[in-house]
C-alpha cells in the first residue's frame, strides 16, 4: 500500500515541487526525493517530526504545521499529498482552501484514505469522520478542484479462510472487542497473518509492486479497500 502511495505520487511529481501534509515519520520522503525537484515534508506531531528528522538530516526539510494553516507563500508548490490522514481533520475544508492556495496553476492534490464502504472497515479511535468516494468527490470539487476517483485494493471474494476471517472481524467491531491499543492489533495481526515485516525507516526502489488503481464511478463503493482521490486544480475556479 505504501509503495503504490509514493508511486503514484512520483508518477505526478517527477521534476516538481511536492509537499506532504501529514508525512508522520517520512516513510515515503525519500522515494519520492529521487524522482522530485524539491519534497517538504509536515506533520503536527513533534515524535514523528523527531523520527523524520533523525533519518533525513539535512536531505528533505521536515516542519511542523498545521494542515488548515500551511505556512508557505501562494503557489509554492505543484502536488500536495495528505495520505491516510483526512479522518483526522475536524473541518476538511480549510485544508482544502489551504492546499488550493499553495499550489500552481494545474497544481495536482493527491489524497488517499480507507474506503468506509468496505464492509470490514475499523474506525481508528482517534479519528474524526470518514468520507465515502462520493463524499470526497463532492468535498474537493467545491473547493476549487477537478477530481479523478479511483479504488484499490480488492476485497477478495471466494475464499474460505478470507470469509472466515472477515466474520470473527466483524463480530468483533460489533461486539466492540476490537484491541485499542497498538500492541493488542499487533497481536491480532500475527494470529490471523503470520510473522509481520517491520516498516523500514525510508522506502527504497524495489520495496515492492504497485498496486493497480480501478476508475470509481459515482455511488457507494464496495468493492475496495482503499480510495485515491486525483485532484487537478480548477483554473477556471481559482480564487
Amino acid at each position: 500500500m505504501l509503495v503504490t502511495r509514493y508511486t503514484l505520487a512520483g508518477d505526478h511529481g517527477t521534476g516538481r515541487d511536492v509537499l506532504e501534509v501529514a508525512c508522520g515519520s517520512g516513510i515515503g520522503l525519500g522515494l519520492l526525493a529521487r524522482r522530485a525537484r524539491r519534497v517538504v515534508g509536515g506533520d503536527v506531531t513533534i515524535s514523528l517530526l523527531r523520527m523524520a528528522r533523525r533519518h533525513y538530516g539535512n536531505r528533505i526539510p521536515v516542519v511542523r504545521l498545521d494542515a488548515q494553516a500551511l505556512p508557505f507563500a501562494h503557489g509554492s508548490f505543484d502536488v500536495v499529498l495528505l495520505y491516510e490522514a483526512m479522518y483526522y481533520l475536524r473541518r476538511p475544508e480549510p485544508f482544502l482552501a489551504e492546499a488550493h492556495r499553495v499550489l500552481r496553476p494545474e497544481g495536482v492534490l493527491i489524497i488517499c484514505t480507507v474506503n468506509r464502504e468496505w464492509v470490514d472497515f475499523n474506525p481508528s479511535e482517534f479519528s474524526v469522520r470518514y468520507y465515502s468516494a462520493d463524499e470526497l468527490r463532492r468535498l474537493v470539487e467545491a473547493g476549487g478542484f477537478v477530481a479523478r476517483m479511483e479504488g484499490a485494493f480488492p476485497v477478495q471474494g471466494g475464499r474460505i479462510a478470507g470469509a472466515i476471517i472477515s466474520l470473527i472481524k466483524r463480530a468483533a467491531m460489533a461486539l466492540r472487542m476490537m484491541p485499542k491499543t497498538m500492541r493488542g492489533k499487533r497481536f491480532l495481526k500475527r494470529l490471523f497473518l503470520g510473522s509481520l515485516t517491520p516498516l523500514p525507516e525510508e522506502l527504497g526502489e524495489g520495496t515492492g509492486d504497485r498496486a493497480a488503481r480501478v476508475s470509481l464511478e459515482p455511488g457507494p463503493v464496495r468493492d475496495y479497500k482503499v480510495i485515491y482521490v486525483t485532484a487537478r486544480k480548477d483554473r477556471a475556479g481559482d480564487r
